[in-house]
């Protein structure tokens, strides 16, 4: 897997150390040296659409949005944007010849909602919260809040939202938590959360009575256990030892593990949904077997 395929899959924005494990250190200083990498801060990396970013909304007179934005703030996200996004004023027209290769979105925004060509963190929280897929949103609320927006403050913005996109941002606001590891547990935490009965939490310890692990979604009530299975982190003999002998742990107490690769959130929800489903009728099935047997 490249560098920048590694990239995508952290979320298009990721530390140096975690870029590294993901491939290695040569090809991490290989790609920066060709510009496939730019750094976003000092130890953070970020795709070089950032910069393109940058180019096309001066090109267009408009300001970095949505999330181009978002990588800007450093957030991680789901999915990155194929092309940058730039939005313009409501009553300028583009030529299309202008629009080839940036996601032109069309909105008026106050001075105060821009900082140096880029839309101000709170804007790009509402543009993505309001306008991306629910998934992607969920994602964006989480490292927003990872990285330090306030939730209080995202809370604030959610009640006071109106017009479309109002009812999934204040849903996503209630929901959003700087608990959540990284996108792919946000994208799997939001696939779970519109399964009736199912209500997981990131980053719960579990212990019975000792210390059991960490994982990533837990539903207590039901006993079961949901982990956003990375790549990068099973990539040695010592991590498959150490996530087995986990995952052996929480079974043999009873606790229903399931595991989701990056490929099914990603792209077929549809099979992850329908899993979850089964796991909570089985669990709902089995207390009630319990109740009998009292």
């Amino acid at each position: 897997m490249s560098v920048v395929e590694s990239l995508e899959r952290l979320g298009g924005v990721a530390t140096r150390g975690s870029l590294i494990a993901a491939t290695d250190r040569l090809r991490v200083d290989r790609a920066l040296a060709v510009g496939d990498i730019v750094v976003l801060a000092r130890g953070r990396y970020a795709l070089a659409q950032v910069d393109a970013s940058r180019a096309a909304a001066h090109r267009l007179s408009g300001a970095v949005s949505w999330r181009s934005a978002a990588q800007h703030w450093g957030w991680e996200l789901l999915r990155t944007p194929p092309q940058p996004e730039v939005t313009v004023p409501r009553n300028r027209k583009v030529a299309a010849e202008r629009r080839a290769g940036v996601t032109v979105h069309v909105g008026n925004l106050h001075s105060s909602e821009i900082d140096e060509g880029v839309t101000t963190r709170a804007r790009t929280l509402c543009d993505c919260l309001r306008g991306l897929p629910f998934d992607e949103a969920v994602a964006v609320a989480d490292s927003a809040l990872r990285h330090g927006f306030s939730r209080r403050y995202l809370l604030g913005l959610s009640i006071s939202a109106r017009g479309p996109g109002s009812t999934q941002m204040r849903r996503i606001a209630r929901m959003a938590t700087p608990e959540a590891a990284n996108p792919f547990e946000s994208g799997l935490r939001a696939v779970a959360d519109d399964v009736p009965g199912l209500h997981v939490k990131p980053q719960v310890s579990v212990y019975d009575p000792l210390f059991l692990g960490r994982p990533d979604l837990v539903d207590e009530r039901l006993g079961i256990i949901l982990e956003a299975d990375s790549f990068e982190w099973h990539g040695s003999r010592a991590a498959l030892r150490r996530d087995s002998r986990r995952y052996d742990a929480f079974v043999v107490r009873g606790w229903l593990v399931l595991r989701f690769a990056w490929e099914d959130v990603m792209f077929d929800q549809a099979w992850v949904r329908q899993m979850l489903e089964a796991a909570v009728a089985e669990r709902a099935d089995r207390r009630c077997v319990s109740c009998r047997a009292a």
